[in-house]
C-alpha cells in the first residue's frame, strides 16, 4: 500500500487542497486563501499547497493553482521559491518521526526564513547548511 505524503482537506463546493506540510505549521489566513480559490470555477481538480505555504497579496505564496482555460495573475511568478531551499542531510525517507531536536530546528529555520528578505538568504541559507553539516 502506498503512503501518502500529504494532507488531503475537501473543500465543500470547491476541489479538494493537498497540503505537504506534515510537521509544518500553515497560517489560518493561507488555509482561507486556499479555500477561497479551491471554490473558483476555473481551478483544476485540485489546489496544492507546498511547505513554504503562507498568506501572500493576491494568491497564497507556495500554492500551485492548476486553471482550465484561465491564468490567475496573481498566482504565477508572486514570490516564486519564497521560503525553499535544497539542502543534502543524512535524513532517510524511513526516518519517520523527526526528534524533538530536529522537529525545532525545522520550526526555527522555518519561521527564520519567513522573516528573513531575498538579500538576508544567502546567509541564512549558509547558517542553516552549517548547523546540518555539524549536527551529522
Amino acid at each position: 500500500m502506498e503512503k501518502i505524503n500529504y494532507i488531503e482537506e475537501e473543500v465543500p463546493g470547491g476541489v479538494p487542497v493537498k497540503m505537504w506540510t506534515r510537521g509544518v505549521p500553515v497560517e489560518d489566513e493561507a488555509k482561507r486563501q486556499l479555500t477561497n480559490a479551491a471554490r473558483l470555477p476555473i481551478v483544476f481538480r485540485h489546489i496544492a499547497a507546498m511547505p513554504d505555504v503562507h498568506f501572500g497579496i493576491g494568491a497564497t505564496v507556495g500554492s500551485v493553482i492548476p486553471t482550465l482555460r484561465a491564468i490567475i495573475p496573481a498566482a504565477v511568478g508572486v514570490d516564486i521559491g519564497c521560503g525553499m531551499m535544497a539542502c543534502k542531510t543524512t535524513l532517510m525517507a524511513q526516518d519517520s518521526a523527526p526528534s524533538a531536536a530536529e522537529t525545532a530546528f525545522l520550526e526555527l529555520a522555518l519561521a527564520a526564513w519567513r522573516s528573513t528578505n531575498g538579500s538576508g538568504r544567502k546567509a541564512l541559507r549558509q547558517q542553516l547548511g552549517d548547523m546540518i553539516t555539524k549536527a551529522s
